[in-house]
């Protein structure tokens, strides 16, 4: 099964990093959760109007940036882990999910994007008759 899950959803491939900027990668969570498949996103410190979200031919892009603008220069950093420059994170996306009503929602440094299933795809139980 866990094979199955990293084939559908293995990533689509990362660009290769622009000449004098940092690229990093999103770490991602991946949840069903009952009638829903759901993307957890985690972005600190990237503001709403930084990100942006597409779904093209079955392939769901997440990209942005981070500045670092905001932070002091002043002082020399003895260390710095957080991530700047541009992310980018690609999946391609089952036949199972309905792109067309994803939702995405950022809160608290996490971006959610919501598919529901494609109603045809849904697991059903089928009822047992008594046979004669």
């Amino acid at each position: 099964m866990q094979e199955v899950m990293n084939r559908l959803w293995g990533g689509a491939g990362t660009p290769p990093e622009t000449a004098g900027m940092e690229s990093w990668s999103i770490p991602l969570d991946v949840v069903e959760e009952g009638d829903n498949i759901v993307i957890h996103a985690s972005l600190p410190g990237v503001d709403r109007e930084d990100i942006q979200v597409a779904i093209d031919n079955d392939i769901l892009t997440i990209r942005g940036h981070t500045s670092g603008e905001r932070e002091s220069k002043e002082g020399n950093y003895l260390m710095r882990e957080r991530s700047m420059g541009t992310f980018h994170r690609s999946l391609r996306l089952p036949d199972t999910v309905d792109a067309e009503k994803a939702t995405a929602n950022h809160k608290d440094g996490v971006l959610t994007i919501s598919f529901p299933k494609v109603e045809a795809k849904k697991a059903r139980e089928l009822k047992i008759g008594v046979g004669t």
